[in-house]
């Protein structure tokens, strides 16, 4: 399972018993695999701030999580066909995210101790808005130009009654520069080939005879020109269409056909070009927003535990890797484990809004808990 616990009870006699005494319930019986977390002694301030902010990190808390999804999903849109190179992109500096989140170690240089918990809180929530504002700015451009280019590689596939023609037409296929005559291109059902032929000549007056000639097929149709005066052209049209016989509307311009496909080799040109350092961002970024997420997770640990288990600071914080096949199991151990710790915690209505114990967005166990999941994405 990429789906972990994160726990802390208070420390027995030390913190290590604490862990000894976890690890033997839980991991023995083959419940879950365990891994001490590491918090370092940051500072602990007033009561008042630490109730508010146990408030404001759950908030954080989900909103760096949504964008920490958000840069996962977009880029296994941007790497379109290589789906299951995604994963390989997705690591947290440098390590797969399991790996990261049970080694995890506070970034000293990042996120400095001595700072209060409220300074540390709001340099991480910058640091994801920002990621968050410049992921909207680069998705939106890169969108825009695959849109654009997506809509005229689309002309170009499909039906002849609608794609753009100008890649299977040639110059010498037209009359062209001429007072009198034009070459009109018609669509016709491969079944009523022979009917055509007997018939083009005779739609309307004025057909040049024998000038038809098949010029594309697709599975259901052919393509061909057919040259006659000017003067004929509606009659010819409404002739056509009384026969099943569909005429395009098209008129052969070089510049124009020119013109698009140097509009989609650009587009394509570009695309390219943005692709490699587009991934590039967002790999460096995921990674910065995923540690961010971790370490809001230590902080809301940290805080929530002396919330309740009273200061001096005296926890120990588990990450718990549950065996997919003994949740509820896992569950029943750790209740019993912790239930001293508050008689109320099997009955607590998780509707009730207490300040700084945020029961309406999360479970309520006698022990600090928070769920990480590292499962990311959601393929369409």
């Amino acid at each position: 399972m990429t789906e972990f616990w994160l726990i802390s009870a208070p420390g027995e006699k030390t913190c290590q018993q604490t862990w000894d005494k976890m690890n033997m319930a839980t991991s023995q019986t083959n419940l879950s695999t365990n891994h001490k977390f590491n918090i370092p002694e940051l500072k602990v301030g007033t009561l008042d701030v630490l109730v508010g902010l146990s408030d404001e990190l759950a908030k954080l808390d989900s909103f760096v999580e949504s964008v920490v999804r958000k840069v996962a999903q977009y880029m296994a849109d941007v790497l379109e066909d290589s789906r299951d190179k995604v994963q390989e992109n997705l690591l947290a500096n440098g390590v797969d995210l399991v790996t990261y989140v049970t080694r995890f170690h506070w970034d000293m240089a990042k996120y400095p101790i001595k700072q209060s918990l409220k300074n540390i809180s709001e340099i991480m929530s910058k640091q994801v808005s920002q990621i968050d504002n410049d992921l909207k700015a680069r998705a939106s451009a890169y969108n825009s130009l695959k849109g654009n280019l997506q809509s005229l590689e689309r002309k170009n596939v499909g039906s002849i009654l609608t794609r753009s023609l100008a890649d299977i037409v040639k110059k010498e296929d037209f009359v062209l520069d001429s007072e009198y005559l034009i070459t009109l291109l018609v669509v016709v059902p491969k079944t009523s080939y022979p009917d055509w032929q007997k018939t083009y000549e005779t739609l309307s007056e004025m057909v040049v005879p024998r000038s038809t000639k098949l010029l594309f097929e697709d599975q259901d149709s052919g393509l061909f020109s057919v040259t006659l005066f000017r003067k004929a052209i509606d009659d010819f049209k409404h002739k056509a269409r009384e026969n099943k016989f569909m005429v395009r509307d098209f008129q052969y311009n070089e510049e124009e056909m020119k013109a698009d496909k140097e509009e989609m080799t650009r587009l394509s040109t570009d695309k390219k070009k943005q692709f490699g350092p587009l991934v590039r961002w967002l790999k460096v970024n995921f990674s910065e927003a995923f540690i961010t997420w971790i370490h809001i997770k230590a902080l809301r640990v940290f805080t929530e535990s002396v919330l309740r288990y009273g200061l001096p600071v005296n926890f120990q914080a588990m990450l718990l890797q549950p065996n997919r096949k003994n949740v509820k199991k896992l569950r029943e151990v750790l209740q019993d484990l912790y239930k001293h710790l508050d008689s109320s915690a099997t009955v607590i209505d998780a509707s009730m809004d207490i300040p700084g114990l945020n029961l309406s967005q999360q479970e309520y166990y006698p022990y600090v808990y928070y769920k990480i999941d590292c499962n990311l994405l959601e393929f369409k």
